[in-house]
């Protein structure tokens, strides 16, 4: 199993905190304690590993400089149009927002949804709610990256963390040319993903379906 390079000093330190239980647990007398610490270290071991899975991704045949792939694994829990407070990067526009629920259990590197160049980058130092929480988009720890395709068009997506995220990995920089299906980084233990369009994208996915970042198609730009 691959581990992806954004979670690999995350590893590292699991492992030296297990290695220094394991060791210390040697003189601990109690037998019943040291097989619940023996049980701790290899779930948490287990789970972080599991955790910091990257599978290659293949993206779907077929599709054109207008289609938008999903940037994240997860579940759709919000498709409605929204208020655009980005006039200055879509101008005056409709806009339409589809949000990613990425459960623990999820992939969490993140991919690049559509070909272009990175026009529009913005952090903020958000708080901590729980992801499933459309106000999450607004008030959480968050990145906001947009990208103007070779077509022209244009969205923006979002990496939002989540209650127990605490780090968002987001290796860009602005004028980057990106494309679709390449990663660049991730959101580490639960979080949430929002992609806006303009109101004119056809899209593809329903509330409650399942995605895959480099592999679902979103939508098609019009």
């Amino acid at each position: 199993m691959k581990i992806t390079e954004y979670g690999k000093d995350t590893v590292r330190r699991v492992l030296a905190v297990s290695l220094i239980i394991i060791v210390s647990s040697f003189f601990i007398h109690l037998q019943e304690i040291r097989f619940i610490l023996t049980i701790t270290v290899v779930l948490l071991l287990a789970f972080t590993l599991y955790f910091f899975r990257d599978p290659e991704r293949t993206l779907p045949s077929g599709i054109s400089e207008k289609t938008v792939i999903s940037p994240a694994d997860g579940k759709i829990v919000l498709l409605e149009e929204v208020e655009n407070k980005y006039s200055d990067f879509f101008g005056n526009t409709g806009i339409k927002q589809v949000s990613i629920f990425l459960s623990p259990l999820n992939v969490h590197v993140n991919c690049f949804p559509v070909n272009g160049i990175l026009k529009y980058y913005n952090y903020i130092k958000g708080n901590y709610i729980v992801a499933f929480d459309h106000k999450s988009s607004e008030r959480n720890e968050r990145t906001e990256l947009g990208i103007e395709t070779n077509e022209g068009k244009k969205l923006i997506f979002k990496q939002i963390a989540g209650f127990v995220a605490r780090r968002i990995v987001c290796k860009v920089r602005l004028g980057d040319k990106v494309k679709a299906g390449s990663k660049f980084g991730m959101i580490k233990f639960g979080s949430r993903v929002d992609i806006l369009m303009s109101s004119d994208t056809e899209i593809h996915v329903k509330i409650g379906d399942k995605v895959k970042a480099g592999v679902t198609i979103i939508a098609e730009l019009t």
